[in-house]
């Protein structure tokens, strides 16, 4: 688990990235501490703010020598909206780095790397991560359409196995990030495979792992209101080691699992049976703004804010 800083991180920089906005931070103290998988909080607004509670946000790149971390969202509600209008020098209250990692072999190693739309904002700091212990990555990259993509070209400049697919077929091959992904295990010989999306992609994803003979690591998408344990919005029903069935909070012991221990009917993620109605889309759309009393969806993994 992560030792977090609250400080002042000062906006350098904000600017648009296809349907999302890249925010980069001077973040002293927080930058170096930070692994692939961490994500911060930000404060949004003063004391008499309307949005009283905190944002939750994957960082996308943490930079030690420059005391920098970059996030990646979209505008979904209240939130993220002001958020948006931020400017250079202006100052954002920030908590980081928050939760657990994924976690990384010190020996080379083969993965491959799965996320819908802006979910894949930690997946390059990580591929890079593996990459420098010798290892091997592969990306499976999708979204609803090409300008919901995130990171495409980084991946592509990464490792020549890039597989995209969108929903509607206008950029890459149309379909779901579960379709190639069986195939890309393949491709790299991957004995693992990190993923970040919604729960019936992750549910899905650990399925093909597993049969695939690979671990799977998912980051998990929960609700969160204070990002570090206290206020219980981000349960997580979990299988601890000995069979028995458990709560875990998703900020402290998550947001990254062992994807074969989440216990995903209950999480919000049931199977399908022949016949039934397909399942929903393997990345979350734009959803309608939440009302003032409500615990905002976590835009970490692009949901209502």
């Amino acid at each position: 688990m992560a030792r977090p800083v609250q400080t002042p991180a000062e906006v350098l920089g904000i600017e648009p990235a296809g349907s999302y906005h890249r925010l980069l931070l001077r973040a002293p103290g927080v930058a170096a501490a930070v692994r692939p998988g961490h994500f911060a909080t930000l404060a949004i607004g003063g004391r008499d703010s309307a949005t009283p509670l905190r944002r939750a946000f994957s960082i996308h790149r943490a930079d030690r020598v420059a005391d920098t971390i970059e996030l990646v969202f979209a505008e979904h509600g209240r939130g993220t909206r002001a958020l948006a209008r931020h400017r250079p020098g202006d100052t954002v209250d920030l908590v980081a780095p928050l939760g657990t990692p994924f976690p990384l072999a010190d020996a080379p190693e083969a993965a491959v790397l799965v996320a819908g739309g802006y979910g894949s904002a930690p997946m390059f700091s990580l591929a890079e991560a593996i990459l420098a212990r010798g290892g091997k990555v592969g990306f499976v990259l999708g979204a609803a359409s090409a300008d919901r993509l995130f990171g495409v070209a980084a991946a592509r400049a990464l490792t020549p196995h890039v597989a995209v697919v969108t929903d509607d077929g206008s950029y890459g091959e149309r379909g779901r990030v579960t379709d190639p992904l069986a195939a890309m295990i393949g491709t790299v010989g991957a004995s693992v495979v990190h993923s970040c999306g919604p729960m019936p992609m992750l549910r899905a994803v650990t399925e093909i792992a597993v049969a695939a003979g690979a671990r799977s690591h998912t980051a998990v998408e929960e609700a969160m209101a204070c990002g570090f344990g206290v206020c219980m919005s981000c349960v997580l029903p979990v299988t601890g080691p000995e069979g028995t069935h458990r709560l875990v909070r998703s900020c402290t012991e998550g947001p990254v699992f062992d994807g074969t221990t989440v216990r995903w009917p209950e999480a919000g993620a049931p199977g399908t049976d022949p016949g039934s109605p397909p399942p929903p889309p393997t990345w979350p759309a734009p959803s309608a703004s939440p009302s003032p009393s409500a615990v905002p969806r976590n835009p970490r993994r692009g949901v209502r804010a």
